[in-house]
């Protein structure tokens, strides 16, 4: 009797130890309700990433829509046409050579293509001439050195603050020169918010330049 009144003894013993393991197992996965009183917040999520342009049509070779000193793409949707209207005024060294339209990809605004000047033309002097023509009235105009294709070029960004305008909006633009001569690109649109949805586009078109065939 007494051998199994020890037994039994050992056997409940063992048993509220286990009882007590498993309390403290499941107690350690709640939350620390001490810590900030709350559990932890979830992490931040990743920015979108910009949405992928696709390619249009090339402009710049001979029977493209505009001849010019350098071949790029255009992007998908937009639509190029040459500019020929005699004694079309100068902003700085270039002439109003090419417009590229998009609206039919549903943007308003143009990519404008400006040509003009010599080979050995300062590309950062042509463009802050056409800056100073282009908008008049600016501010924050950033300028940086920049690859375009095959060629060094110089970009600048900045907000026009002309007075024509119902509220001041960002504008862009680069240039380079080519053995025949200064490209410059600007890219402006209806307001900041069209300008900043076709940055796409335009950097597209920054990075396919390529030499003229």
């Amino acid at each position: 009797m007494g051998r199994e009144l020890k037994t039994m003894t050992a056997l409940g013993a063992v048993l509220l130890l286990g009882l007590l393991g498993g309390c403290s197992t499941e107690a350690s996965d709640e939350p620390d309700a001490n810590a900030k009183g709350h559990a932890a917040a979830p992490a931040p999520k990743a920015p979108a990433a910009a949405p992928a342009v696709e390619r249009g049509e090339s402009v710049g070779a001979k029977g493209s829509p505009c001849e010019l000193p350098a071949t790029f793409d255009t992007a998908a949707g937009w639509t190029a046409e040459a500019v020929t209207v005699p004694g079309m005024p100068a902003q700085g060294p270039v002439t109003l050579a090419c417009e590229i339209d998009a609206k039919p990809a549903g943007h308003i605004g143009f990519l404008r293509v400006w040509t003009g000047g010599k080979a050995d033309d300062d590309p950062r002097e042509a463009l802050e001439a056409f800056t100073a023509a282009e908008a008049p009235s600016r501010k924050d105009a950033t300028f940086e050195e920049t690859e375009v294709g095959p060629y060094d070029g110089v970009e600048v960004g900045y907000l026009n603050t002309g007075e024509m305008l119902d509220a001041p909006k960002k504008e862009r633009a680069l240039a380079f020169a080519t053995p025949d001569g200064l490209v410059v690109m600007h890219l402006g649109g209806a307001d900041t918010e069209e300008h900043e949805q076709m940055l796409p586009a335009f950097e597209l078109t920054k990075r396919s330049v390529r030499t003229g065939s």
